[in-house]
């Protein structure tokens, strides 16, 4: 090891802070099973998206079922150090309000990530499971082998080998290179629907190392109305509205969902205006013109989120892929029609049909045609929202955090 590596091994090592409590997968008799780390690097980002929501739906599940556990469950969670603007906004690590045990690198976000990535900072030690929420994974410990550590590591989807155009090259270049260490050196893997799963096996992985555990939908807390009704004032939005929610970036297909609302706006009962919600991301330059009745809402508070859900005509999204969706289960857990490409697993692979109009994303007549039909079939919108609110309502975070208790007690 050469002199820089040992300086960041030695700051590593001074780094560990516990607080909370300890987290113990139950085998089921009610003894303490595997001490678990879970890796939630993502919440440090200044756009989590999915991955942020997986995480915090998980600790969510896990909390509601403590009271029947014993030991009660939870996590020890690992993440570098809050940014400079994060400990500004808030007196403490914004981690710790998730009541659990905390393992806080010394090292900011992308150089811990980076140390990671060559091997220069490894996960810490004392823990039976290090669980990965995403491919920014730690490598374990020299000695994991003989102390029988066991990685699982978290993969929402594999989009970026097949729309590399939707991503920069360094951004495809780390991605490969990550899936290549977790294929090599994990033990497990979760995945959040059957399409995943396919993916993952495809480029290496060993079917019976893949889990596939689908997400919850009971994560929106409740609407404020008032919140809503003011944000729709302000920008000058009277009556019903269409709505979409996602990151602005090529992924999510936005170009041609806007030109398909354009195509349809024409022979909507009236001139109902679509309502882009979300944070911009990578080329969102791309998306600089909106066509007429257009309006971007960029960021919004999640019970105002819960609240336009919940007054719009319909939602739509349609991105070119996904390896889950929340945004349409959560659309449709408030009781709105959901126009949803079919590339989306959190409501194409459900079981029962009818609960969303599906649609071809590389076609601008198939969005446009869902829209429409979406907006103004008063029966077929009815079926969907009857089988729709049906579906949500047995996606719970509880059923999620279950399977992973399972899977890390088999594990140890």
């Amino acid at each position: 090891m050469n002199v820089a590596r040992r300086r960041m091994a030695r700051s590593e090592g001074a780094s560990r802070v516990m607080e909370g409590r300890p987290f113990h997968a139950s085998d089921g008799d009610g003894k303490p099973d595997a001490r678990v780390l879970f890796v939630v690097e993502q919440l440090r980002r200044s756009v989590p998206g999915g991955i942020g929501t997986y995480v915090r739906g998980l600790i969510q599940g896990l909390s509601e079922i403590s009271a029947d556990a014993c030991p009660p469950p939870g996590l020890t969670l690992h993440a570098s150090r809050p940014s400079r603007r994060g400990a500004r906004l808030h007196a403490s690590d914004p981690l710790a309000g998730f009541g659990l045990d905390m393992v806080i690198s010394r090292l900011p976000g992308p150089v811990l990530t980076r140390a990671w990535d060559v091997g220069m900072v490894r996960a810490p030690v004392d823990f039976d499971i290090v669980h990965s929420a995403s491919l920014a994974a730690p490598p374990l410990g020299p000695n994991s082998a003989s102390r029988r550590v066991r990685s699982v590591v978290t993969i929402q989807d594999l989009a970026w080998r097949h729309f590399p155009e939707t991503t920069t090259k360094r951004g495809r270049r780390w991605h490969d290179d990550a899936l290549g260490r977790a294929l090599r050196t994990a033990d497990a893997f979760v995945v959040p629907s059957q399409a995943t799963a396919d993916d993952l096996e495809q480029a290496g992985a060993l079917r019976s190392t893949i889990s596939v555990i689908p997400y919850g939908a009971d994560h929106l807390p409740a609407p404020d109305v008032e919140g809503t009704d003011n944000l729709l004032r302000r920008r000058g939005v009277e009556g019903e509205f269409l709505l979409s929610v996602g990151t602005v970036e090529p992924r999510k297909n936005l170009d041609r969902l806007m030109a398909a609302y354009a195509a349809a706006r024409p022979s909507l009962p009236e001139p109902w205006p679509l309502l882009l919600v979300g944070p911009t991301g990578w080329r969102s330059d791309l998306f600089s013109i909106d066509p007429v009745g257009v309006k971007r809402l960029g960021e919004v508070d999640t019970r105002i989120l819960a609240g336009l859900y919940a007054r719009a005509r319909l939602f739509a999204y349609v991105p070119l892929m996904e390896g889950f969706g929340f945004p349409p289960l959560e659309a449709i857990s408030t009781g709105t029609p959901v126009v949803v490409s079919r590339r989306v697993p959190s409501v194409t692979e459900a079981l029962d049909d009818g609960i969303a109009f599906v649609v071809d994303p590389c076609d601008l007549d198939s969005i446009a045609d869902g829209l429409l039909s979406a907006a103004t079939d008063e029966d077929m919108r009815a079926s969907a929202i009857d089988h729709g609110m049906s579906y949500a309502r047995r996606r719970t975070w509880n059923a999620t955090a279950g399977l992973h208790r399972q899977l890390w007690a088999a594990l140890k």
